[in-house]
């Protein structure tokens, strides 16, 4: 992989996150629930002040951000359990290089000491993104159609999970594992 600095953003990186969300979210608008029109109109300070809310992780190349992705804890005692993983993005120049496993990687790392398990949406025509979370070990648990409508066109998500814990509820079905007797 091309050299890259991987962090954490904060309010100074409002600017520059700003600029990538845009792009993102402009580009891309089946992949986010968030449109372009909802958030254009807001400047670095307001992306800045939503960096230091979060967990958000930047990755740098040449001192450019070229990519990020969001970890969203959850409040209430019932969701503490599980992280959102949102707003991925890596600007074309930076695909293919091993960055978007990286940043993810890195994501799971942090997330790992908090959380129990990190769920995900993927747009369900997106295979490459997809195939990049299975490598990481997300594991699709359902579909939903209609997620989102942009213009008169729907489009469905795939929801994906990773256990973090060591919990056989959260663990994929093994096909290939013995039935064990249940009891009468």
């Amino acid at each position: 992989m091309d050299a890259f600095e991987i962090r954490r953003l904060g309010a100074a990186d409002g600017s520059a996150y700003r600029s990538l969300r845009l792009e993102a979210l402009e580009r891309h608008p089946a992949s986010f629930g968030t449109s372009f029109e909802d958030v254009a109109g807001h400047g670095p300070d307001w992306f800045g002040a939503r960096l230091e809310q979060g967990i958000t992780l930047g990755a740098f190349r040449d001192g450019a951000l070229a990519g990020a992705v969001t970890l969203v804890l959850n409040e209430g005692a019932k969701l503490r359990h599980k992280g959102d993983v949102t707003a991925v993005y890596l600007r074309p120049a930076a695909r293919g290089l091993g960055l978007g496993t990286a940043l993810l990687g890195r994501l799971i790392a942090e997330a790992r000491p908090l959380v129990e398990a990190l769920r995900l949406t993927v747009e369900a025509e997106n295979g490459a993104a997809s195939r990049l979370y299975e490598s990481l070990g997300f594991r699709a648990y359902g579909r939903e159609r209609r997620a989102l409508k942009i213009g008169e066109r729907y489009h469905d998500e795939v929801l994906m999970e990773l256990a973090l814990a060591n919990d056989p509820a959260l663990e994929p079905a093994n096909p290939h594992a013995p039935e064990t007797p249940r009891e009468a």
